[in-house]
């Protein structure tokens, strides 16, 4: 639709149906809905009128092409400019195939992979009728108290940045008006999200803005220039203003600065929750403060269609303010094809052939197999097909592997680890062993009957789904206790232990890690999360993913990150017995597994370092390479890293970044050389006036197998004018 048409409607509209173009409600507002819509958020009478409803611009939550088709007829029968309805939905790793969850995706470390669960669940999302998802969330995490960790994919801006890509890649495609395969995505949580303090789920976020555009800033840019097309606001504060309301963030720099044309919308109820934050009187000042800010569509609060008319009508806003979040609305409605089709995507009988195809479980499987971690082997694993395995825990025979924001997913239809394993071999003996968060004796004797028969031990131990996602803050990130009561009685039996952990966040594994012979971080692994975890085991796939956010010590320690700053007394060596130190008196610096951490069933060895030239310059960038060899008797994949510091800044700079990562296969005694190339954009930063530059001086380069295990190597960076 020809832009002239886009403004053409606006000006037919009246002040009531521009209001009501801004808001967006749950399904089961709607005539034609069978009452399936996902609510979530908490559910107050809002007093929304019929006429609202019929000139609303956007729905939340349905699924299914029927319901959708459904809805969409029923109001396009009552729409007396016929401006269709947007479908929406939290599509976050996957439709009804559910692929593990974001952080475990991020440990993959694999963006074609990524990018292809994405384009996998936009397929599904599309043919039930969904038009945008509300992913990627692009947040950076440094707390695992925060519930929702696991739906990001770490600790590092780099390769947030470069996943949000591949995700926006996957969901929209390259012609979202002709490919009705795809959907819009929705960047959030905008901004600052995952730094709540407390790690408390809505709670404030206070950082300077050079820290926030240094760190927290990067992975939304990278959705954006990537063409994401829409920004969720995010529940926190920035600065002291909650982003809904935020000028500063979503006018100054989000629409001025970053350019970004594309559709805001709040979070569900963040218009209204301006009240509570402090910042807004009532629901007119809130409505103000949002729309002035420039938020386009209200998420389930109702400030807008109460107030705008009267703000335009007692001169406190500008009609043309309105006018301009239609507009952008009324564009994504005619970028995604919906004046020509109403009904764009929504096929019941492609909808049954595509949904959980075989295809796309298998897609799901080989991300599951990627992204898990393998934490500690002590010579237990890959296990031998003769062995009698005793598989204990809550988990062992659970459908709950599929992880939050999975709504459309089915438990019963996930392959549990107990089915995966069945898949492998006869040679099994189940017991619970215990609840998730309690326990029995009688518990307790059955495992212990059912492990004296067995040859290795399996236990299936983790988080329930709920102890995770949105409002899933947990102040202690141990395992329950009725778990570690379940290691600690099977430990006596001194038979090979072998642990799997089902969770969303990175965990204390004390009472874990040091009892089990051997640790796999499974994670939420999805509908084939069973027979991934069976392939692991069993050696028929070996372990390559590597963890994207350390693991603390002890939650004391929280924040724990890789990429921290140094201090004017710091505490290098773990041996130094000096007390006036950066340190604590009672447990160590460091985390107890690092960033980039992960083990094989093989090993990989490093030599032949070379570095083209001790120098870098605008001009002349210099390149860093090395030989990697397989070392032991498995095929397998090695993640080569490369980090840099900067010695010496205008202000202090990490101890190390990550600027380059590099996966490479290699079968039993093979080598390869790995090569990365510095260039002097990588060594830029923020200065303290906000200005993205290098400076000349000193840098390392380091190489290796984790943030910790690395090579240095020596250069500078100078002017093009100075002598080489």
């Amino acid at each position: 639709m020809a832009e002239q048409r886009l403004q053409s409607l606006i000006e037919q509209m009246t002040l009531d149906e521009k209001a009501a173009q801004l808001l967006q409600l749950a399904g089961p507002f709607y005539k034609g809905s069978k009452d399936k819509g996902e609510i979530t958020g908490p559910m107050a009478e809002m007093g929304i009128t019929d006429e609202q409803i019929q000139n609303s611009g956007s729905v939340l939550g349905v699924s299914g092409a029927k319901d959708v088709i459904s809805i969409q007829k029923e109001h396009m029968k009552t729409s007396r400019l016929g401006i269709p309805l947007l479908f929406m939905a939290d599509v976050v790793h996957g439709y009804k195939t559910i692929f593990p969850v974001p952080l475990a995706i991020g440990c993959s470390w694999d963006l074609k992979l990524a990018q292809k669960s994405a384009e996998i669940a936009a397929k599904e999302a599309a043919v039930s009728g969904v038009h945008v998802t509300f992913a990627p969330m692009a947040d950076l995490v440094r707390d695992p108290r925060w519930g929702r960790v696991m739906e990001t994919t770490g600790e590092d801006p780099y390769l947030n940045s470069e996943f949000a890509r591949a995700f926006v890649r996957g969901f929209q495609g390259d012609n979202l008006q002709k490919d009705h395969h795809r959907v819009a995505a929705c960047v959030k949580h905008f901004a600052a999200y995952g730094a709540p303090e407390g790690g408390r789920d809505y709670n404030t976020v206070n950082m300077s803005e050079r820290q926030l555009r240094e760190s927290y800033l990067p992975a939304y840019k990278a959705a954006l220039d990537e063409g994401c097309e829409m920004v969720m606001t995010s529940f926190n504060t920035v600065d002291g203003i909650p982003p809904t309301g935020n000028k500063w963030l979503m006018r100054d720099l989000l629409r001025g600065e970053w350019e970004f044309d594309g559709v805001i919308i709040s979070d569900w109820g963040a218009v209204k929750e301006l009240i509570p934050h402090g910042v807004a009187e009532d629901g007119s000042e809130a409505a103000e403060k949002a729309i002035l800010a420039g938020v386009d569509i209200e998420m389930m609060t109702e400030c807008y269609v109460e107030n705008l008319k009267d703000l335009i009508e007692t001169e406190k806003i500008d009609e043309a303010i309105i006018d301009e979040a239609v507009l952008r609305i009324l564009q994504l409605k005619d970028k995604l094809g919906l004046f020509d089709n109403p009904y764009r995507g929504a096929d019941d009988r492609l909808e049954q052939e595509v949904v959980m195809s075989k295809v796309h479980r298998e897609a799901s499987r080989e991300l599951a197999v990627k992204s898990m971690v393998l934490l500690k082997n002590e010579n237990t694993l890959p296990l031998k097909k003769e062995q009698k395995i005793a598989l204990i825990g809550p988990f062992g025979q659970s459908g709950d592997i599929l992880g939050p924001w999975s709504w459309m997913g089915s438990k019963d239809e996930a392959i549990n680890l107990g089915d995966g394993l069945l898949d492998k071999t006869s040679n099994i003996t189940f017991a619970k062993g215990c609840d998730i968060e309690s326990v029995t004796e009688s518990q307790l004797e059955e495992a212990v009957n059912a492990a004296r028969e067995a040859d290795v031990l399996i236990l299936a131990l983790g988080e329930d789904s709920e102890m995770s996602g949105e409002a899933g803050c947990r102040a202690d990130i141990r395992l329950p206790e009725s778990q570690l009561v379940l290691i600690s009685r099977l430990k006596k039996l001194g038979k090979p232990m072998v642990t799997i952990l089902f969770n969303g966040r990175p965990l204390d594994l004390h009472g874990v890690l040091d009892q089990s012979d051997a640790v796999l971080e499974a994670w939420y692994p999805g509908t084939e999360g069973g027979a991934a975890i069976a392939e692991i085991l069993y050696g028929d796939a070996n372990p390559s993913g590597r963890l994207t956010m350390s693991f603390p010590y002890a939650v004391g320690q929280i924040p724990v990150y890789y990429n921290s700053y140094n201090t004017g007394r710091p505490k290098l060596d773990p041996e130094i017995k000096e007390r006036y130190l950066s340190q604590y008196l009672d447990i160590p610096n460091e985390p107890l597994l690092p960033f980039g951490f992960g083990l094989s069933y093989t090993s990989f060895a490093y030599d032949d370092y070379k570095i083209s030239s001790d120098t870098v310059t605008k001009e002349k960038p210099l390149t860093l390479s090395v030989r990697v060899t397989n070392t032991g008797e498995a095929a397998g994949e090695e993640l080569v890293q490369l980090y840099i510091r900067d010695l010496s800044g205008e202000v202090v700079r990490p101890v190390k970044e990550l600027k380059a990562f590099e996966k490479v296969r290699l079968m039993p005694g093979e080598s390869k050389e790995v090569s990365f190339t510095i260039r002097e954009e990588q060594l830029r930063y923020y200065h303290s006036d906000l200005q993205f530059t290098s400076d000349p001086g000193g840098f390392e380069a380091f190489i290796g197998q984790d943030s910790t295990r690395v090579t240095a190597f020596s250069f500078k960076l100078v002017k093009d004018s100075e002598e080489l």
